[in-house]
């Protein structure tokens, strides 16, 4: 969805038009139901955290102000739904400090690793090791790679500093390197 379209249709449902709402709801219900998987790691958790998420979503929306675009506000209040449920989440998170990390483009790890890896048995690994990872990571890793959000989005999304959002990311990418250079090894 475009963002012209979807600022009509947040438009539109801020003076009540469901119909508008629905088609918000349909371009982000997947991305949402899966940010919600990611990080809770249950079906059922992520089913409900998406369902409340749009609810609160319309519940909210004449009080959104578009300062930030839709997607955003609405990964948001899922990133929120998701640390009530897993009160660790957000100690977790802060807990990977704010030390700046040099700014390590992202085709360090993902155009490059991912490109080479073209087998199906890589791919569901490296989506294992994903599914591993300490919440904290899933949900940075999610963002970045799975909804391609850029890092000042990622820490707006999380209400995390900048830093944070980077050194998560690395530290998550390390990971994922290293149990994909393991799996190469048995493999090969």
């Amino acid at each position: 969805m475009t963002e012209a379209a979807e600022y009509d249709l947040v438009r539109r449902a801020q003076t009540g038009d469901a119909e508008a709402f629905a088609g918000l709801v349909t371009g982000h219900q997947r991305f949402v139901y899966h940010l919600a998987l990611r990080t809770l790691g249950h079906a059922e958790d992520a089913e409900d955290v998406a369902q409340e998420a749009f609810v609160r979503a319309w519940l909210a929306l004449p009080n959104f102000r578009g300062q930030a675009r839709f997607q955003t506000w609405l990964y948001r209040i899922v990133t929120n739904l998701c640390y009530n449920r897993l009160p660790r989440l957000r100690r977790d998170l802060n807990a990977l400090g704010e030390e700046e990390l040099p700014d390590i483009p992202d085709e360090s790890f993902g155009a490059d690793a991912l490109a080479g890896i073209e087998a199906e048995e890589r791919r569901a690994f490296l989506h294992q090791a994903i599914e591993r990872l300490p919440e904290s990571y899933r949900l940075l890793v999610t963002l970045r790679f799975q909804q391609e959000l850029s890092y000042d989005e990622i820490a707006n999304i999380t209400s995390l500093p900048l830093g944070t959002v980077k050194t998560g990311l690395f530290r998550a990418r390390a990971r994922l390197r290293e149990a994909l250079r393991e799996f190469e090894e048995v493999v090969v």
